[in-house]
């Protein structure tokens, strides 16, 4: 089995189920975004907030992803940045908790947090200060911690440090790794367009993308973006939501329907399609089997509040691939 090497934010989500949105209107945060905010505006979301049902769980794009691939029994490591305080003690022991060898930059900073305010329909909507995440520097990358890896997995949340993502895929292409990113978010794809070219041009294997992140970089519809990609990447994911996931490699296409379950809360889907496309990857499975465990896991993900499963819930996707990994259908 290859091993994976995660690199992005290390956030503490704290998830916030609202009544209407009401409150994303007060805080002009558009919905199913991603905004970043200062610490001061992060308080005052969350005072706001306080009496709506929420919950506390570690989280960051590539962490998500990092998590669900070391609770499927992939040997990950995952490099990040938090603060000298609790909130970055309980981030370390969460991902440690899982198998993850986590190498955290202790940082005076507070360890960053993501405020998703999920609304009635399930979107969520991220209020994200970075805190001690951004500290996160190319110059604290060094060669060695990506020996032994195979695969590095980008969060396109990191492409406002270009230096930063250009260094980790220079080492891990001189490592001869496979570079795989995740596009994060449409916002954030429209801000950073040129940022994203160079580094889909010049280094990506495997992209993911849903609808309006690849919409922001191609211009394109679903179907004509997974063509655009795959002239770029080697495979090429494009996720539509309940419309399911289109895969491209080589001239094969895909079309993987989403599975019918209870949408309780997006928040992971996109980070848990990944964990699961990864595994498949990892274990040399074909872009089928790959798209059909991604998809497993983002509906059991979707089932959830939060990016973070039970392990009870990983055991059973597990028995679920295990009784499956022959046949034409996993789910």
């Amino acid at each position: 089995m290859k091993r994976i090497l995660g690199i992005g934010n290390a956030l503490v989500d704290v998830m916030t189920l609202i009544n209407d949105d009401q409150m994303l209107e007060k805080f002009s945060l558009p919905k199913g975004s991603m905004i970043l905010v200062d610490g001061q505006k992060s308080q005052q979301i969350r005072s706001e907030t306080k009496n709506f049902k929420r919950t506390f769980a570690s989280g960051g794009s590539a962490a998500n992803t990092i998590h669900g691939l070391a609770m499927l029994g992939v040997e990950t490591r995952f490099i990040g940045s938090v603060g000298s305080d609790d909130t970055g003690d309980f981030f370390e022991q969460e991902m440690k908790d899982a198998g993850v060898n986590a190498l955290l930059f202790r940082r005076k900073s507070d360890t960053g947090t993501a405020v998703a305010l999920i609304s009635r329909d399930t979107e969520r909507t991220f209020a994200t200060h970075l805190g001690a995440a951004i500290e996160l520097e190319a110059d604290d990358l060094k060669p060695e911690y990506f020996d032994e890896y195979d695969i590095l997995y980008l969060e396109g949340y990191l492409i406002n440090n270009l230096r930063l993502v250009d260094t980790a895929c220079r080492i891990a292409k001189d490592k001869n790794m496979a570079v795989a990113l995740d596009m994060a978010s449409y916002n954030v794809v429209e801000a950073y367009i040129e940022e994203f070219r160079k580094i889909v041009k010049d280094y990506v294997d495997i992209v993911f993308a849903n609808e309006e992140e690849a919409r922001a970089f191609t211009g394109l519809s679903p179907d004509e973006a997974l063509s655009y990609f795959s002239e770029l990447c080697e495979i090429a994911v494009v996720k539509i939501g309940s419309g399911g996931s289109l895969l491209k490699k080589n001239n094969k296409v895909i079309r993987m329907p989403a599975l019918p379950v209870r949408c309780n809360d997006t928040t992971g889907a996109g980070d848990l399609y990944a964990s699961g496309f990864l595994y498949g990857y990892a274990n040399g499975m074909n872009l089928q089997k790959c798209g059909q465990i991604g998809s497993l896991l983002a509906g059991k993900v979707i089932e959830v509040v939060g990016a973070r499963m039970e392990k009870k819930i990983f055991k059973e996707i597990r028995r679920i691939i295990k009784d499956s990994i022959d046949s034409n259908q996993i789910g």
